[in-house]
Order: C-alpha cells, then sequence, then structure tokens
C-alpha cells in the first residue's frame, strides 16, 4: 500500500487543533513568530504526543499583523539564523522527540525560490540539526539544498493551493491562488500522490514528488476537510503515515 504523510500547521490559535491532532500524522508548531507563544507551543506538543503525530518546528517571519505572509528583503544569514532561532526555542519543549522543520509564509516561499537562501537555511540546519526532517515545497531550492547537505527530505505538496506552470504556489494575491472547493481539491491530491502530476493553472500538467501534503489549521472547514481527504486516500489504497525518509 503506497503511504503519504499528512501535515498541518498548529498552534496558530485557530482552536480546532485538538480535533485536527487525530486526522494527521505530522504537526508543525508556530513557534512564536508569525503565531503562537511558549504556551500554546506546550499544548500543542503535548497534543502531538498523546495522538503519536511527528513534531516539527514550523518557523516564519516576526510578522504578526501579517501572519507572516508579506515577503521583505532578508539576507541568507538572516533567513538561516530565523529558522535556528525557532527551531531551537521549539526543542526547548519538544526535546529529543522534534522530527521535521517546515518554514511558514513568506519565508517558505522566498527560501524556496532563491538558491542562496536555500543554501543558507539548508547549510545551517545541516550543521547544527542533521537529524531533523526538512519539509521542503516539491521541486524547490529549498528541497535540492536539504538533499546536497545530507539532510532528510520530504517534498510537500498542498491540497488548498493552485500551481503555476513551473511548479511553483500561485502567490495568495492573485486570484485563483486559494481552491475552495473540496472536490477539487481532493482530486488534486489524489493526482499528485498516485500519478506525480498537478495541473497548472495554465492547463498544463507539471511533475511533482509528493512526500507530504499540508493542511492548513486555520481554515474554518479544515477538520471536515481533513476528515473527508482520509476517507478518500484510504478509498484509493494510500495510507497516512508520518514521514520516515
Amino acid at each position: 500500500m503506497k503511504q503519504i504523510d499528512l501535515n498541518c500547521d498548529l498552534g496558530e490559535g485557530a482552536g480546532q487543533d485538538a480535533v485536527l491532532m487525530p486526522l494527521i500524522s505530522s504537526a508543525s508548531i508556530a513557534c512564536g513568530a508569525h503565531a503562537g507563544n511558549l504556551e500554546t507551543m506546550i499544548e500543542t506538543v503535548e497534543l502531538a504526543l498523546a495522538s503519536r503525530v511527528g513534531i516539527g518546528a514550523h518557523p516564519g517571519y516576526f510578522d504578526r499583523e501579517n501572519f507572516g505572509r508579506q515577503e521583505r528583503a532578508i539576507t541568507p544569514e538572516e533567513a538561516a539564523r530565523i529558522v535556528l532561532t525557532q527551531v531551537d526555542q521549539l526543542s526547548e519543549v519538544a526535546g529529543s522527540r522534534l522530527r521535521h522543520v517546515k518554514l511558514h509564509g513568506a519565508l517558505y516561499n522566498q527560501v524556496s525560490a532563491d538558491p542562496a537562501l536555500a543554501a543558507a537555511v539548508a547549510g545551517e540546519l545541516a550543521r547544527r540539526w542533521p537529524d531533523l526532517i526538512l519539509f521542503a515545497l516539491s521541486g524547490s531550492e529549498l528541497a535540492a539544498a536539504g538533499r546536497a547537505r545530507g539532510l532528510r527530505v520530504a517534498e510537500e505538496v498542498f491540497a488548498d493551493r493552485t500551481y503555476q506552470r513551473d511548479g511553483r504556489l500561485t502567490p495568495r494575491s492573485e486570484p485563483g491562488a486559494l481552491i475552495t472547493d473540496e472536490v477539487v481539491a481532493v482530486a488534486q491530491v489524489l493526482r499528485m500522490v498516485r500519478h506525480g502530476v498537478v495541473r497548472a493553472t495554465d492547463g498544463s500538467d507539471w511533475p511533482i514528488r509528493a512526500d507530504t501534503i499540508c493542511l492548513h489549521g486555520d481554515g474554518s472547514n479544515a477538520v471536515p476537510f481533513a476528515q473527508r481527504l482520509r476517507q478518500e486516500l484510504a478509498a484509493a489504497g494510500v495510507a497516512v503515515k508520518a514521514f520516515a525518509g
């Protein structure tokens, strides 16, 4: 049976983490920058442990006003420092149970696309946290940089986002960036997981590797969508299991 990791961004104050946790296999936990604080990190780690869900750090820009989704000019050194600082913070709570790191929002998008940023972040993670799994956008500069430095990389695909013809996500500022129809979102996931392709906004097919599927935990329909996706994956012969590499 084919297996896929199902990860969700949690600890961001959506109020439904406890309900979502049993439906996923990996939790990416906000580290106090774009959202969260020490209390939410502790609570979310405890929920993950109770459900035997993989624990990951979810570092982003220190920008609560824009939920870490506004890009800004940044040096490679600063990008690496932001990531390492927040991974260190969650490690103080999770200890040896910390399994992965996944960037958030604008930081995720910029490091995915910029070779210099990707090299700096992957290099510092490999130096400081060589055993962590790096969750990175499928086909991205960060995925390539992580592998080049010996990290285990889980290539990530998105259930509720559309793709451009170069494999990048459609920016949230553009029309059609989000998929709101559950039927369309599920169909996109199944095609990526089973056939390794995604339909871009221009109608072309782009090859894609799906190791882990991202669910956004801050959506109002996150729980019913997660339940539906689990059902559809099971019906297609795909088991949900934490990525091991």
